[in-house]
């Protein structure tokens, strides 16, 4: 075998090392991309198991509140008064409103009331309407020479605005009746006649 032979054949191995290399190479780059897909894909999926869980979360975040609010719902907490209690109210109410003397009855009744001798819910009745508000009916005497439709006004507005602060009640009316007019001399001699009253049964007690 001549060296020309020898040659030939050196050449004709190394190409075949440089195309099995070639071969090799162009394999391992076509397998990357299906790598890349794959490991898009299990991105994907971790995304979309993430995603399936935070959902389940705000579901059971969003279940917890609802059944917060039914039992908020089915709680019993009330707050009621008596016709009572808002007679009062109205009552002493009224009474904080000048030239009104007294509630419904005879000047020595006022009198008496003004001793804590008589009921200070005398002369007022209130009745609550199905929307939860309150109508106030009152009977008063006022002092003579004054203006009543004024006192009427004063006494609108005190009453309405005791009941606010104190219960919260709208009120849909109030209606005022004038029982009597008393003249300041009157109402004067009438308590002077009913503190003599007293101290004379309080001196026979003594005995």
């Amino acid at each position: 075998m001549t060296s020309m032979d020898t040659e030939a054949k050196r050449d004709e191995a190394v190409e075949e090392q440089e195309a099995v290399a070639a071969a090799t190479t162009e394999q391992a780059t076509e397998a990357e991309p299906a790598s890349a897909e794959e490991a898009e894909a299990a991105g994907a999926a971790d995304g979309d198991a993430e995603g399936a869980k935070d959902e389940e979360a705000a579901e059971a975040s969003d279940a917890d509140e609802d059944e917060d609010e039914d039992d908020y719902d089915d709680t019993e907490d009330s707050l009621t008064y008596s016709n009572g209690v808002i007679e009062k109210i109205v009552a002493m109410a009224t009474r904080e409103v000048p030239h009104v003397l007294g509630m419904k009855g005879n000047l020595m009744h006022f009198v008496q009331e003004q001793f804590g001798a008589e009921n200070l819910t005398k002369g007022v009745s209130v009745e609550v309407t199905d929307d939860n508000r309150v109508i106030v009916n009152i009977s008063v005497i006022i002092e003579y020479g004054c203006y009543a439709p004024a006192i009427f006004e004063d006494v609108k507005e005190r009453v309405t605005q005791r009941l606010v602060e104190m219960t919260g009640l709208e009120v849909a009316g109030i209606n005022l009746r004038i029982e009597d007019v008393v003249t300041r001399e009157e109402y004067e001699a009438s308590r002077k006649k009913f503190i003599d009253s007293l101290k004379h049964e309080e001196a026979q007690k003594a005995e």
